[in-house]
């Protein structure tokens, strides 16, 4: 099923601001919050759907990548929403409800109705892969230092929520009393205070400790694309859901293959006899060496394309190609006896220019290349 595009999800247009887009989405997320349609599988998705496009319109960045290339251009390295929970996403956003979730007035604090969890914080690291990582997918182990729950932490119910989370205030308006609650400012909503920690263990109850985590790289993946490893961040104290893992990725400018967009790029030098003359040669491709014919006359910009040689797509759209460029190698120095033949040969009519219409310069090439 195709995503719809963000702007219609929002109901605003192109041009929206900033603040409209933002104004749009707080409308669209208290319509349809859990909390206001319970059991509603639709209101949920509709829900996620909306901050989903929220988190790609409001980032100026990912914006300018969709508008130019739709949902393509955010990839899988852009939002993470259709995995998020709710409280993730209250969690990310919080900002567009003033730090908290705005059904708590009117239902208590959320879908559990009381002590809600904290988050713990994400972790964020840099992987280095080759061409040859990129196009095939990796799996690699790292180390990392996550916050997690220290043993020989004890705890005891928080006095100022009594271990509910919350803290509740009664106000006297013209309609009556109204009860409204909030997270306890004590305990953050844990509902729980540290009673005893070993020494070496932060205030929160958590210790660094080093930790190996296997990562499974896709296929397709670019430079500057970040993965989440949902869970795998630091633990939240008193127990609440841990952070995820960002993965930045980066790729290393190595060998004799370049990558550009999902196709591989390859220059093959010539000597000129043999471009003259036309023979066959082996190429590198990401899966290999094959064997190429170089055909007689062949000119020095000339692009030769192997189909389907080049990097699956992350998104599952086929694969790209390789591109051979052609380079005509002319020697800086001669011996006499070569200097002697090509003298020779200087003066005969074969060996001067002559293009003709099949003959295109770089940039007829070019054109003609990315119109096929």
């Amino acid at each position: 099923m195709s995503k719809r595009d963000y702007y219609e999800v929002l109901g605003v247009q192109r041009n929206e601001s900033t603040e409209g887009i933002k104004k749009a989405y707080r409308k669209l997320a208290i319509k349809y919050h859990p909390d206001k349609n319970p059991n509603n599988k639709e209101a949920e998705e509709k829900f996620k759907e909306a901050a989903e496009a929220y988190e790609v319109l409001s980032n100026p960045e990912t914006r300018q990548r969709y508008d130019q290339f739709g949902h393509q251009g955010v990839g899988s390295g852009g939002f993470s929403g259709g995995h998020m929970s709710m409280e993730d996403i209250f969690s990310n956003f919080g900002d567009i409800f003033g730090g908290h979730n705005p059904f708590e007035s009117f239902f208590g604090g959320g879908a559990s109705g009381g002590r809600q969890g904290r988050r713990g914080s994400n972790l964020r690291i840099k992987i280095k892969l080759s061409l040859d990582e990129v196009a095939h997918g990796v799996e690699k182990k790292i180390k990392v230092h996550r916050l997690k729950a220290a043993e020989g932490v004890t705890f005891k119910s928080c006095g100022s929520c009594h271990g509910t989370g919350q803290v509740r205030k009664v106000m006297n308006t013209m309609l009556g009393q109204m009860v409204s609650s909030s997270t306890c400012p004590v305990c953050s909503g844990s509902g729980q205070m540290i009673d005893h920690r070993p020494p070496g263990v932060d205030g929160s109850g958590l210790r660094s400790q080093e930790e190996v985590i296997s990562l499974k790289i896709p296929p397709g993946v670019s430079d500057g694309m970040q993965l989440s490893m949902s869970g795998k961040g630091n633990e939240a104290p008193g127990g609440g859901t841990a952070g995820d893992l960002l993965i930045l990725i980066e790729e290393k400018e190595e060998g004799e293959l370049k990558r550009d967009g999902n196709n591989v790029v390859y220059d093959l030098y010539l000597n000129f006899v043999d471009a003259a003359l036309g023979t066959n040669c082996h190429v590198p491709t990401i899966d290999g060496k094959v064997k190429i014919k170089i055909d007689p006359g062949t000119q020095s910009g000339k692009i030769l394309r192997l189909r389907g040689k080049g990097i699956k797509d992350i998104n599952g759209y086929g694969k790209g190609d390789q591109l051979i460029h052609i380079n005509v190698w002319t020697p800086k120095k001669l011996s006499p006896s070569e200097r002697s033949v090509l003298e020779s040969l200087k003066e005969s009519p074969n060996f001067s220019p002559q293009p003709g219409r099949h003959d295109k310069g770089f940039f007829e090439q070019v054109k003609e290349f990315f119109n096929q």
